[in-house]
């Protein structure tokens, strides 16, 4: 008699499941404790302090202190404009084959990168020793009448800024692939005419997060405009506790007038880099005004009663 062999398969056991047990992180913990004491106790420090916080909101919007805040934010832009326009400039001569202007380019930012800026506001505002004549043959003035405060501090920060927008601009130029170039000489593009329709549209999105982060530092680094006499915010802010005794509450008045114009424009150098990233490959994270409107309607789908059919 031949034994049947039995060709069930054996029922299949399930695999005991598996339990995830998270790693403890002590450091973190440890971490937030200590730096929610050091806030608090700054906090506490700040509330013993001798400081009349009451008087800040009554000198925030202070005729002199708007006229501070308006002339920091033009002095600021006029600079950082003369800072752009020269610093293109300089990146183009200092990227020729020309070994003249290749040289005096490199001589330029090494000067002005070189030296700090208080020292080239005070150069500006004391010219007049040297020169105490100003004479362009068309033009013909002393020099003390022509270099007012606010010219001073146009050519102090607006010379200094251009010796770093360039390197800026040269290191966007430069990220272009060579290709791009060639094909546009191949079109028969003239060498400025790739520079404008090609080559910098392309160098942007480079450029661009840099120039923003020079343009808030701007606004801080005109403080230093100070020392030329300039009106602007810490001037004002100066003089009005020289006559008030609140010389730390003016200072407060001051830094809560520097976070809201660097809050503003980083808000609008978030956008142009949106703008300028559009051409990329990676997805752009959605905005926060995006992210609103889309709770929003999600809340709205979400309470919005259900109509029966």
């Amino acid at each position: 008699m031949t034994d049947t062999v039995d060709k069930t398969p054996a029922p299949s056991v399930p695999p005991e499941q598996i339990k995830a047990i998270p790693v403890r992180h002590y450091g973190r913990w440890v971490s937030g404790v200590v730096v929610v004491a050091l806030v608090v106790l700054i906090g506490i420090a700040f509330s013993n302090a001798k400081i009349n916080y009451s008087v800040i909101p009554d000198y925030l919007f202070d005729q002199g202190i708007v006229a501070g805040a308006w002339t920091t934010l033009y002095i600021s832009v006029l600079a950082m404009v003369l800072g752009v326009v020269l610093g293109v400039i300089l990146a183009v001569m200092r990227l020729s084959s020309n070994p003249v202007t290749s040289t005096v380019s490199w001589f330029y930012i090494w000067f002005f990168r070189g030296t700090p800026v208080l020292v080239q506001l005070l150069l500006w505002y004391n010219i007049a020793l040297v020169f105490p004549i100003l004479n362009l043959g068309f033009y013909k003035d002393e020099m003390n009448q022509v270099m007012t405060p606010v010219l001073t501090a146009l050519l102090g920060l607006g010379l200094n800024e251009a010796a770093y927008m360039s390197e800026i601009v040269r290191a966007g130029i430069q990220s272009v692939d060579e290709g791009q170039t060639e094909a546009s000489h191949a079109l028969g593009m003239t060498q400025g005419q790739t520079l404008r329709r090609v080559i910098l549209p392309q160098a942007m999105r480079v450029i661009i997060p840099p120039t923003g982060n020079e343009f808030i530092n701007m606004l801080k680094t005109s403080s230093l405009a100070y020392a030329v006499q300039l009106p602007e915010l810490i001037k004002k802010a100066t003089d009005i506790s020289s006559t008030s005794l609140a010389v730390v509450e003016m200072y407060f008045v001051a830094c809560i007038w520097y976070l809201f114009l660097t809050t503003i424009f980083s808000i609008v150098q978030y956008y142009i880099e949106r703008r300028y990233a559009r051409g990329s490959s990676r997805n752009l994270p959605p905005t926060p005004l995006q992210r609103l409107r889309k709770n929003l309607a999600r809340w709205g789908s979400f309470r919005r009663p259900e109509v029966a059919r």
